[in-house]
């Protein structure tokens, strides 16, 4: 059974004490001690410092603080005990329980933060780009304003300006601050309002730069996972095996949930010469916020317009199931069920018994290849094996090319399958595959049949 757990870190920064519940009789993927200890590392991950962490069994929420009321002052006392500076709930609070909470603790500077408000703070941190910052602001207020309560006295304390920008403010603050300090409901509405017509001219810019990539007959893939599976790790050891000339710099590392969160596209080289765009997403985790989602459409319709998904799943993690169970939930929510699924089981180097480990999840999956980014173990089978899956979308062609149309033979290369290739006194004779928008484009030298 989960124990009750302090910590005693020596210089912290932020404490937080941690609190989840378990229902009786409930069917979850983690147990509260995975989920706990999960909540730890985000909190980690926003710089705060873990102090302790608590739990009740129960069979239903109280609609009004969550926990029992027994439980609440226990918490309270325990909180004065440590010396927390914020009580972080493994659930997301209604408004009301909150509201409850901060009654409970008769004491303004404690702050009481869930699971959706520190996630969301790690996305403010992390967002480097217009858009990530515009989605994540939008997500922030439209979970805030049905909290306008204490919440933003917290804000009217922080000081200077650029809150945003610098990250200052302390978790669950992080974003919009000082500027809107003194708006009421209907200017923040105003606000997201404006957030979503952004946001729509993002999804539009967006969708031009799909078309226009469609039009170049490049293959997408995307790189799907829970956070901290190795993605970016896995894009950068792909690039640097497989990347064209002047390929572009890698993407971030870190052994941390949310290290990025802005999506980034590389072109790689396929074994059999054509190339592809493989994208970074961000990654996904249990209880991701619907905020989150919504907010987050025109990043995640990347994943939904690609070719090809590739799940990358951390091997070593207790947890490997339930999180590619995670990752399934999130995919079916944005509903792409449909989608072809390439899994690469990762970290294989970490394991001690790596046959018997992958043997039993390889029964988990339908087309699994298990590899290590940090190593590069397996990662030019990992190659071949998405450039078959690819391939399998490719329209058969024989056309003959004048030499005057050169341009078209490399495309063909870059893009396409050359089975036979043979140069003739009027032009060269190619036989092989094409993706589908190529292939029409060849429609005026097609020689099948003739």
């Amino acid at each position: 059974m989960l124990t009750d757990r302090y910590f005693y870190p020596d210089q912290p920064q932020e404490t937080a004490l941690l609190v989840g519940i378990e229902l009786r009789g409930g069917v979850g993927r983690f147990t509260v001690g995975d989920s706990l200890e999960e909540l730890a590392r985000l909190a980690e991950t926003a710089g705060m410092a873990v102090v302790g962490q608590t739990y009740q069994r129960i069979s239903d929420p109280n609609p009004a603080t969550l926990i029992g009321s027994g439980k609440l002052a226990e918490i309270v006392d325990l909180r004065t005990e440590l010396g927390a500076s914020a009580i972080l709930f493994d659930e997301e609070l209604s408004p009301r329980q909150q509201r409850e909470i901060e009654k409970a603790l008769k004491n303004e500077e404690i702050k009481v933060l869930d699971r959706t408000a520190l996630i969301l703070d790690i996305f403010a941190k992390h967002a480097h780009t217009r858009e990530g910052a515009l989605q994540v602001e939008l997500a922030q207020y439209e979970y805030r304003l049905p909290r306008l309560t204490r919440a933003w006295t917290h804000l009217a304390r922080q000081a200077g300006g650029g809150a945003a920008a610098s990250g200052t403010g302390g978790v669950g603050l992080r974003g919009p601050g000082e500027t809107q300090l003194e708006v009421d409901r209907r200017e923040i509405s105003r606000r997201i309002a404006h957030l979503k017509r952004e946001l729509e001219e993002v999804r539009a810019h967006r969708q031009r730069y799909r078309q226009k990539r469609r039009g170049a007959a490049l293959s997408t893939v995307s790189l799907v996972g829970y956070t901290n599976a190795g993605k970016s790790t896995l894009l950068n050891a792909l690039t640097r095996l497989a990347a064209p000339e002047g390929g572009e710099a890698g993407v971030l590392e870190a052994d941390m949930l949310f290290a990025t969160l802005d999506p980034t596209t590389r072109r790689v080289r396929l074994p059999g010469g054509r190339e592809a765009l493989f994208t970074d997403t961000v990654g996904f985790i249990q209880k991701l916020p619907t905020a989150l989602v919504a907010a987050f459409r025109a990043t995640l319709e990347e994943i939904a317009e690609s070719d090809l998904l590739l799940h990358v799943v951390d091997i070593t993690h207790n947890n490997a199931l339930e999180q590619a169970d995670a990752v399934g939930d999130v995919l079916r929510e944005l509903g792409m069920v449909e989608k072809p699924i390439l899994t690469a089981l990762n970290k294989v180097d970490l394991l001690p018994d790596p046959e018997e480990v992958i043997d039993l999840l390889s029964r988990e999956f339908e087309d699994a290849l298990a590899i290590s980014a940090g190593t590069g173990q397996g990662l030019r089978e990992l190659l071949e094996r998405i450039e078959q899956r690819l391939n399998r979308d490719l329209t058969p062609v024989e056309a003959l090319i004048p030499y005057s149309a050169g341009e078209l033979v490399n495309l063909w290369h870059v893009h396409g399958l050359i089975q036979q290739e043979e140069h003739t006194e009027h032009g060269v004779r190619i036989q092989g595959m094409l993706p589908e928008e190529l292939a029409g484009r060849m429609q005026p030298y097609a020689t099948a049949g003739q």
